[in-house]
């Protein structure tokens, strides 16, 4: 954020995409693990 800024809340469009990049980071780190499990079980 700009030093310049009002106030500290982002536009409703920039929080949904930290939810979503917050949401997908998840999703990859569980892919990550399961991908893990399969290639140590074969």
């Amino acid at each position: 954020m700009l030093w310049s800024d009002p106030e500290n809340n982002p536009p409703k469009d920039m929080r949904d995409m930290q939810a979503k990049m917050r949401r997908a980071g998840f999703v990859l780190a569980l892919a990550m693990v399961v991908a893990m499990f399969v290639l140590g079980i074969h």
